[in-house]
């Protein structure tokens, strides 16, 4: 691996202008692609083998004018103080706005009237018209979403408020000032930490290639794959942080090899051969957990693992390939002065030793305590995640500036928190004696649970589906409706041994509560696979079994360490107004299993650059505690300003309007603190200390049986040493020929 790659480095520093022609073309490829695509006007969500899936396939086949799965909007009416949406203007008004609904747009499936269907509150201060649509809301042209806030524009004159809520007016959340924020605080980090305009500007010009190449791919295919909106914002996401993070380990190295006095073409072979090495393996580790999503079984988040993983391999590729060609474009500049002065004076015998070398020596001198105080102080930080109820947010947690929020809040208001949440049970009679008789014998199940509301039953014209709508007590997120959803249907169970007749919950609510259950039973399997596989490979790397037990156990414990976090400030509130959280509730039932996917991998990367120098120490022979110390000194500030770059590009997206987005941000962000700093600048070190050369053990059954990758450069070493024109020049050059 490492010779080839180090042969890779070479030929690429020397072909620099072809290597960056590929990718300029490649970019531009991609550009166009995106531009030139058909907007993507699908993004269709299912959830295979659940309840709620199957009963909306059911209304789909049989009665498919309804559009069980299409967008929805709710036009929500206050009347003004002293008044009641029943008075004849405000009711003209209502009712004028319900015939401009039902002309504005061809995709409209239904409306209906307030007053028709009794969606006005005892009271009379309030009034709602239900507004449903033949396709998603993804779906929905853009003059659909005009005619629609038009209407409630056109009703405000009449002094009435007027606010929409439901998914039709859902658009791609707006993140354009996060990027912007992370890639500034990162350029920030990078020039700290190279002292260089250009070494820093390097690893940033490089990454946004590669996001630009995998963003514009994920763009020109969204209507053929259906992909999501977040799909192309989770790539850019990770991409942004992982392409970075690559880049700034291949230049660091690389530097580190002038500093030596190597030559330009041969500190690029070097730097490829070693870093690389750790560049792939932690690619794969990354790739290995986003692909591993597919395990949950659900379209939407298999296709987000599979673009983000995309995205990771371009950056994987533009780390071997387009930074040593542009290295060679760099030229000596890639050197800053204080560069070269700190370079000679770490030579010097007297040179002070760097911050790094002092935490290493600091943790082997108390590896108990730092040990103990890293693994008690994340321990305490987890106590809230064992309180975790996931859910997915409904309008209750958007902005309360937004018309969706406004909206949710004046139908609780008027109507009660259920209203936003209806439930729609579908009743299959087709094999019942009695369809009407059993589909009444479950509406009276239902009213006899105890909900808000009960919409006696809709038959198809074909007489063998019936629909009610139920109306819970309480919020759509709550865990009172969760548990009336698991009565109706263990109520259900009883009419079909009774009647023949089949009860099926879905809607919006049912659906997130089938998701919610999913993805719980989902985790397992995935972190079993996703650790096993890793597991595997980090003994490959590093031909250890207990350094990838570590890893794996590691990562858990600021796994967990992040979800209370998680906990603390999404669900019980803290600091919520610090993080804009303005409303409370249940976890998105995706974010743990998502965490974990890409937690695991960055974690990886972590591991793999700061222990691969410290294994690499230790093969060439130096005792394990100066081996510790060793990778220490050459990797903590790389590895550090990697993590604050990571934690920046992730934080950036805490400002989203999108609460999948801000909560996904802010977890990110706090794993990547947690199990850098803590886990893999503490504990680590600490855990390699207390076991010396036992860290290293490795069967030897085992280590005949394992091929050697050779991640640390020992081959490529000796290799060197043998073949003294290795080191640059012509007989390099042959060597590469014959490769």
């Amino acid at each position: 691996m490492a010779t080839f790659l180090y042969k890779l480095g070479r030929l690429t520093f020397r072909r620099r202008r072809f290597v960056a022609l590929i990718w300029v073309a490649l970019l531009a490829v991609a550009g166009i692609g995106a531009a030139t695509a058909p907007a993507a006007t699908s993004s269709s969500f299912s959830i295979p083998g659940t309840e709620a899936q199957r009963a909306f396939d059911l209304l789909e086949q049989r009665n498919p004018g309804t559009s069980a799965d299409g967008a929805t909007a709710r036009v929500v009416f206050k009347a003004p103080e002293g008044e009641k949406v029943t008075d004849p203007a405000n009711k003209s008004e209502i009712t004028g706005i319900v015939k401009e609904l039902e002309t504005g747009s061809k995709q409209i499936a239904s409306v209906a009237d307030p007053f028709a269907t009794q969606a006005v509150s005892q009271n009379g201060s309030t009034a709602y018209i239900s507004v449903s649509y033949q396709v998603s809301s993804m779906e929905l042209t853009d003059a659909t979403r005009e005619s629609l806030e038009d209407a409630g524009k056109d009703a405000q004159k009449s002094g009435m408020k007027v606010e929409i809520g439901g998914d039709a007016l859902q658009v791609m959340p707006h993140t354009g000032t996060a990027e912007i924020i992370g890639v500034v605080i990162a350029a920030i980090v990078l020039v700290i930490t190279f002292g260089s305009l250009v070494a820093a500007g390097l690893p940033l010009v490089t990454a946004l290639v590669g996001v630009g190449i995998g963003v514009s791919t994920i763009t020109a295919l969204a209507n053929v794959l259906d992909l999501g909106s977040t799909t192309s914002i989770l790539a850019m996401m990770i991409g942004l942080a992982v392409g970075i993070d690559y880049a700034l380990f291949i230049v660091s190295r690389y530097r580190a090899e002038l500093a030596e006095g190597r030559e330009r073409e041969e500190a690029a072979g070097r730097a490829v051969g070693t870093a690389g090495s750790a560049v792939v393996f932690a690619g794969l580790t990354v790739v290995i957990a986003l692909v591993g999503l597919a395990v949950v079984n659900i379209p939407m988040l298999t296709k987000m693992g599979f673009a983000a993983a995309g995205t990771v391999a371009i950056a994987v590729l533009i780390a071997l390939t387009l930074v040593p060609a542009a290295l060679g474009f760099a030229g000596k500049r890639v050197m800053g002065r204080k560069a070269r002065k700190a370079a000679e004076a770490e030579k010097s015998p007297e040179a002070k030793p760097n911050m790094g070398t002092r935490w290493a020596r600091f943790v082997l001198r108390k590896p108990v305590w730092v040990m103990l105080v890293g693994v008690l102080g994340l321990g305490v930080i987890a106590v809230p995640a064992a309180s975790l109820e996931m859910g997915l947010p409904d309008d209750g947690a958007q902005p309360k500036s937004t018309t969706q929020r406004q909206a949710y809040d004046m139908l609780s208001d008027g109507f009660g928190p259920g209203f936003n949440g209806p439930l729609l049970v579908v009743v299959d009679t087709k094999n019942s004696s009695d369809g009407k008789a059993a589909a009444d014998r479950v509406s009276e199940e239902i009213e006899a649970i105890g909900v808000g509301a009960v919409i006696p039953p809709a038959f198809n014209k074909a007489g063998d589906t019936a629909t009610i709508t139920v109306i819970p007590k309480d919020r759509p997120s709550s865990h009172a409706t969760e548990e009336v959803v698991h009565s109706i249907r263990d109520a259900g169970a009883d009419v079909r041994s009774d009647t023949g007749a089949e009860v099926l919950v879905t809607g919006a609510t049912a659906m997130n509560i089938d998701f919610s259950q999913k993805m719980n039973d989902a985790l397992l399997p995935y972190l079993a696979l996703v650790v096993g596989l890793a597991f595997l490979l980090l003994m490959l790397v590093f031909r250890s079994i207990l350094v990838p037990l570590k890893a794996a156990l590691g990562f858990l414990l600021s796994v967990v360490a992040a979800l209370g976090a998680v906990v603390a400030v999404f669900q019980w509130g803290w600091l919520g107004s610090l993080f804009g959280v303005e409303q409370t509730g249940p976890i998105m039932s995706m974010m743990p299993i998502f965490m974990v996917g890409v937690v695991f991998g960055l974690a990886m990367d972590y591991e793999v650059f700061l222990v691969t120098r410290m294994r690499e120490a230790y093969v060439h022979g130096e005792s394990p505690g100066q081996a510790i110390v060793t990778g220490f000194k050459h990797g903590a500030r790389v590895v550090t300003a990697a993590a604050v770059i990571m934690m920046a590009v992730f934080s950036g997206f805490i400002g989203s309007s999108e609460q999948m987005i801000k909560m996904i941000g802010f977890s990110l962000a706090i794993a990547v603190f947690f199990d850098a700093f803590v886990v893999r600048m503490a504990i680590v070190p600490a855990v390699l200390a207390l076991l010396g050369k036992k860290a290293w053990w490795l069967p030897r059954w085992l280590d005949r049986a394992l091929p050697n990758v050779d991640v640390e450069g020992e081959k490529l070493q000796k290799q060197l040493t043998d073949e003294p024109g290795a080191e640059g020049g012509e007989s390099g050059e042959r060597e590469l020929v014959r490769v």
